[in-house]
């Protein structure tokens, strides 16, 4: 009626990750990889999209790579959290 109520688009954010114990995982976190050996990671945002970056060896892998089918959530450990 008048277009007084149209709906607003949304705007696209970053998707929200969890670890396998259910734990938030956000931009700076460490992680412990379960896959591609990466060991410890860091969690980077590079516009909409996370990546994990290994301390080992410095490869860089999406977050789309380490969701696990069962649970949906990520294949990794949170081991520290960023201080804000």
């Amino acid at each position: 009626m008048f277009g007084l109520f149209k709906k607003k688009p949304k705007e696209p954010t970053a998707p929200k990750l969890l670890d396998l114990n259910n734990n938030p995982i956000v931009e700076g976190s460490v992680v412990k990889s379960l896959r591609y050996d990466l060991g410890e990671c860091t969690v980077e945002l590079d516009g909409l999209e996370y990546f994990y970056v290994s301390k080992k060896n410095g490869e860089r892998v999406s977050y789309t790579k380490m969701v696990d089918a069962i649970t949906e959530n990520q294949k990794v450990l949170l081991l520290t959290e960023e201080k804000e």
